[in-house]
């Protein structure tokens, strides 16, 4: 039988404030376990939580973003369960009235295709605790430094199909929020988590299967090798003809595999009603204008302006507006050199390269905007060639200077002068008779392939300094 996958998305994400979202202990990644847990955030009897205004502001942020409704008035629920972790007994949450409503996400597929995928929701909540089981022989420790910590949780509909989907969904989202700032979306620090729910149904069918839940994945890659997985385990188990059980389960990496945590709960099971330690969160038209009004430009509309502006292709504008950090540039790059081909070339394949290299982002470059984008002056005045400019690419890397500096330092100033480079050439011509003659035989078609042997004697005689263009001019003289 031929099954359709159906999958939707939970992505908890970490907001960026400097404090939780009911008290004021900090959010610092990395801090010694029960270093930054409080009173109110150990659940000590008599503490009651204060909303973090922040907090707010980002999910309105985000909801702007993607174009959703606005939950004017939202109401915080409390979702009763227990675990170690969970001081309380209940997480402050939100259920029926959300500050985020129904909304829509576009996305770019490889092929250049784009799927709408519809977002159900996001609300705001409160994190849970640490449970860690690895630190301790046959005992758990609870680490409460991020109980408390803000998260907004976005709710994707089913709309998606495949892994290749669910990946690009969750890349164009992390750009989405890492360009409004309201999150750095860090997978490796929990920033952001994703819980994957998939079933699978008979093509042509419109009514759901039941789903399994694959809690906490915590990056691109896994989450594309867990649905996989968790595609081909039940549609054995329909093929087989047995019935897929309603659960969630964890994807362990090292065995490529998902196995069971615990059944899976349904509203009802967390008994949510409304949270009595905290009024509704009132909002007015003001307040989200004035939030409106400070959206940076997000990611598809400067997608769209840099074919525009830029005449860049799809996947290089792609490419360059992946952060607004790179963005910025690559933009920066081109009010320096004034051409905006070129410096999509240098900064895709020279920078992001050395970057890559060096596990550096962007934003600890060594090579500055100005720097990058004067090294590209010097190659369109042809005071150096696009080969020599790698070696000052290479010093500016090192820390040697700006592009000037180093040219002046390593005399790579590019040879032009006509009377010395035909000096030059004459001797190439002289020392290659054999070259000369086979050049001078062939016909049109493939003298051109022939001149490049020449170009190359006298750019090695020239140590690369020699002005390529200028070579060839004369070349073409001088081969008859």
């Amino acid at each position: 039988m031929q099954w359709e996958t159906v999958i939707g998305l939970e992505v908890h994400l970490q907001l960026a404030t400097n404090s939780k979202i009911f008290s004021g202990s900090p959010t610092t990644f990395g801090a010694q376990p029960n270093t930054q847990a409080s009173a109110v955030d150990l659940a000590m009897p008599g503490m009651l939580p204060v909303l973090n205004e922040l907090a707010v502001r980002y999910a309105v942020k985000f909801g702007l973003g993607i174009g959703a409704e606005i939950g004017m008035r939202s109401v915080f629920d409390r979702k009763n369960y227990f675990y170690p972790d969970l001081p309380k007994g209940y997480q402050i949450s939100q259920f029926e009235a959300p500050i985020v409503g129904r909304g829509s996400f576009e996305i770019l597929m490889e092929d250049g295709s784009i799927r709408e995928i519809g977002i159900t929701r996001a609300h705001l909540e409160e994190d849970a605790g640490k449970s860690l089981h690895e630190d301790f022989h046959g005992q758990t420790g609870i680490d409460l430094n991020r109980a408390g910590t803000p998260l907004l949780e976005i709710v994707s509909e089913p709309d998606i199909r495949n892994a290749a989907e669910a990946v690009a969904y969750l890349k164009t989202l992390h750009r989405l929020v890492t360009y409004l700032g309201i999150s750095d979306g860090n997978m490796a620090e929990g920033s952001m988590r994703c819980d994957v729910n998939i079933s699978l149904r008979p093509v042509g069918s419109e009514t759901l299967g039941t789903r399994a839940e694959i809690k906490n994945v915590n990056s691109f890659r896994f989450v594309e090798k867990a649905i996989h997985h968790e595609i081909d385990r039940q549609a054995d188990i329909l093929e087989d003809g047995g019935e897929v059980v309603q659960e969630t389960r964890l994807y362990d990496a090292d065995r490529d595999e998902t196995r069971s945590m615990r059944s899976k709960e349904v509203a009802n099971d967390y008994r949510y009603f409304p949270e009595p330690d905290l009024l509704p969160i009132v909002i007015d038209d003001a307040y989200v204008e004035e939030i409106r009004s400070g959206l940076p430009e997000l990611p598809a509309e400067k997608h769209h302006r840099f074919t525009e502006q830029y005449g860049l292709g799809n996947y290089d504008a792609n490419v360059l507006s992946d952060s607004r950090s790179l963005a910025d540039y690559y933009e920066a790059v081109v009010a320096d050199c004034g051409d905006a081909k070129i410096a999509a070339n240098w900064v895709q394949v020279e920078l992001l390269g050395q970057l890559n290299r060096s596990d550096l982002d962007i934003e600890d470059s060594p090579v500055s905007a100005a720097n990058l984008g004067g090294l590209i002056q010097r190659i369109l005045d042809n005071s150096i060639s696009g080969k020599i400019a790698k070696q000052v690419f290479e010093g500016m890397c090192q820390g040697e200077g700006s592009a000037d500096e180093i040219i002046e330092a390593r005399g790579l100033k590019q040879v032009s002068d006509s009377g010395a480079l035909e000096i030059m050439v004459d001797e190439v011509i002289s020392g290659n008779a054999a070259q000369v003659a086979q050049y001078l035989a062939a016909d049109e078609a493939k003298r051109k392939k022939l001149v490049g042997f020449f170009v190359g004697q006298v750019m090695k005689l020239s140590k690369g300094q020699a002005n390529p263009q200028m070579v060839n001019q004369l070349l073409a003289k001088k081969l008859v």
